[in-house]
């Protein structure tokens, strides 16, 4: 129970938040703030409204804003270290050739989905996001196609992956939440996010590169490197993006198939931590891609360094946005919406869907809404048989991925990666979010009609 719910008035909760946002948006939109005073003047905003002691909003802040950077904000340090290796040493440009090569024009947006998708099956969002923007940006300067076109359909398989297919975390937790059957869920998820993919992918992709045309930016660019010098081939570099991928499935699969205590489920978990994985992805890439480049010890770590000064600016930005949604939880704003719709009489995965919407709207976290809506649903549990379980467990994970906006890092993640304004972002990302939720839902609920 989050300190808001025994002392705040239920009154005053919505409302807080509803100013909290608005106020966002108008400082950043209006008033051209920067997004991290923005954020963090909101999030005081929204606790003072709710009648959360200033004491205590301070504190909730600093919580979600020191977690955030600590998790999240190692993650993007690390994955930024190998973007820039692969960038310096020729790696992504083995990548981008050989993507270019293999692809025509029509085709990119579709390999960039499979690509976006294969490397979003065992991580979180903000992991796979990191690993995949080296190759967005730059095949979409080398190849001159729309940045939009390019990195939409490569969001939408990490973003999908990430609310849909198990041995991911988000719906691994739903899984056991609701006791469902791993195996069943596993080939409905794949089921259900292949078709969502293509529409909010390549398809809406179409339309949303005609809504907002930027370049992109040349924040991995290897500017510097002679053409001529060598560099690491496709293989060596495919292996060492996919090493902590493959690392995180392996933690992800010993997690499931053996028991606790099993010394290799010990070795694979300690492995296949997030932090554990990149940091052996960092070192492996200081020698296969740097050592393939031949470069020096001195060029390698001048390479990491130059890595952290252009992603500095988007660590505080979604740290603070990590300390706004902080703010939100600790008001008591999601169990107030989470109750109240519990208490309604709709159908039970559509009730499952809009619990987790109207969290992940309040909270800004697609991980606090599969839990919160896990926990409540779960009563329910006992009178489903296993394939609506499974497809509960769907819903719940859709509903999830509903409209990114201002109070989810990942929306300030994609917004400073791609360089977009927080207008243009909502006309892209946050509409491509919205659609895999609605696409996600539409299907769960097809499919309950023949299961």
């Amino acid at each position: 129970m989050t300190i808001a719910t025994e002392a705040l008035s239920a009154g005053r909760l919505l409302p807080a938040a509803v100013l909290g946002i608005a106020l966002l948006v108008l400082l950043i939109s209006r008033y051209k703030l920067n997004p991290f005073l923005g954020l963090t003047l909101s999030s005081l905003v929204v606790a003072a409204i709710a009648g959360l002691p200033m004491d205590a909003a301070v504190a909730s802040f600093a919580k979600g804003f020191g977690d955030t950077a600590a998790g999240v904000g190692t993650l993007i340090a690390l994955g930024a270290m190998i973007g820039k290796l692969l960038a310096d040493s020729g790696g992504a440009d083995a990548l981008v050739d050989t993507i270019i090569g293999r692809s025509g024009t029509r085709s990119l947006p579709w390999a960039m989905a499979v690509v976006g998708a294969l490397i979003g099956l065992p991580m979180f969002f903000e992991i796979g996001l990191v690993l995949i923007m080296p190759v967005i940006l730059l095949v979409s300067r080398r190849s001159g196609t729309s940045l939009i076109r390019l990195g939409i359909p490569a969001l939408a398989g990490l973003s999908a992956m990430h609310g849909l297919v198990p041995p991911h975390p988000g719906p691994l937790v739903a899984v056991n939440a609701l006791d469902a059957d791993l195996g069943i869920t596993l080939g409905f998820g794949v089921l259900i996010a292949v078709p969502t993919i293509a529409i909010a992918g390549p398809l809406f992709a179409r339309y949303a590169a005609r809504w907002v045309d930027v370049p992109a930016p040349d924040l991995f660019e290897g500017s510097d490197r002679d053409p001529a010098k060598p560099r690491p081939s496709f293989g060596v570099t495919l292996a060492t993006v996919l090493l902590p991928v493959v690392l995180m499935m392996g933690k992800a699969l010993a997690d499931i198939v053996a028991d606790e205590g099993n010394p290799v489920r010990a070795v694979l978990d300690f492995l296949g931590t997030p932090v554990i994985a990149l940091l052996i992805a960092v070192i492996v890439s200081m020698v296969t891609l740097g050592g393939g480049a031949r470069m020096s010890g001195r060029e390698i770590a001048r390479t990491v360094e130059a890595g952290l000064p252009p992603i500095a600016g988007i660590l505080l930005i979604v740290s603070a946005g990590g300390g706004f949604k902080q703010t939100l939880i600790d008001t008591g704003i999601g169990e107030l919406i989470a109750d109240w719709v519990a208490g309604s009489g709709l159908s039970v995965l559509l009730l499952a869907w809009l619990v987790a919407v109207l969290i992940r709207l309040a909270t800004g976290s697609a991980t606090v809404a599969t839990v919160t809506a896990s926990g409540i649903l779960a009563p329910l549990v006992t009178t489903l048989g296993t394939g609506e379980t499974s497809l509960l467990v769907l819903a719940i994970g859709a509903g999830s991925l509903f409209f990114s906006h201002v109070n989810d890092a990942g929306f300030w993640l994609v917004k400073g990666y791609f360089g977009l304004t927080v207008g243009q972002n909502l006309k892209t990302w946050s509409i491509m979010e919205t659609l895999i939720s609605v696409v996600g839902l539409v299907l769960v609920l097809l499919l309950d009609l023949v299961v």
